[in-house]
Formats: C-alpha cells, sequence, structure tokens
C-alpha cells in the first residue's frame, strides 16, 4: 500500500511529520505553563475581580473570595 517514503500533501512523511507534531506540542505545553505562571504573577500583582472597596480591600485570599461571592450570587 504505502511506503515509508511516501509524501504527503504537507511534503512530509510519517516519521517526519509526527517528530514535528512531537516538537509543536512540547512547544505549546511551554508556551501555555509561560502564559499560565504570568497570569498568576498579574492576578498576585492585580486582581481581575477587586472587592467592595476596590483593590486595596483584597489583601487576603479569604478576602478576595468574600468579595467576589455577592457579584456570583
Amino acid at each position: 500500500m504505502s511506503s515509508p517514503n511516501t509524501v504527503s500533501l504537507s511534503g512530509m512523511t510519517e516519521g517526519e511529520a509526527q517528530e514535528f507534531h512531537r516538537y509543536y506540542l512540547q512547544g505549546m505545553w511551554i508556551f501555555v505553563a509561560i502564559a499560565v505562571v504570568a497570569h498568576l504573577l498579574v492576578w498576585m500583582w492585580r486582581p481581575w475581580i477587586p472587592g467592595p472597596n476596590g483593590y486595596a480591600a483584597l489583601d487576603t485570599m479569604q478576602q478576595a473570595v468574600t468579595g467576589l461571592l455577592p457579584m456570583l450570587a
């Protein structure tokens, strides 16, 4: 049927496509990890959802949750 040297529409062999896919996924996960860390650092600096008294009221996680719950109800 198909030999190992068969080239697909992308111009890559099956082995090359799998290798490209592996590196693509590795790069994507590194990017996602960096983005998650960046978002956490920004959240710690300035939460996206302020408390009832503004950003200054969110000194602890308990205050952040207490400020967020009335907005959800």
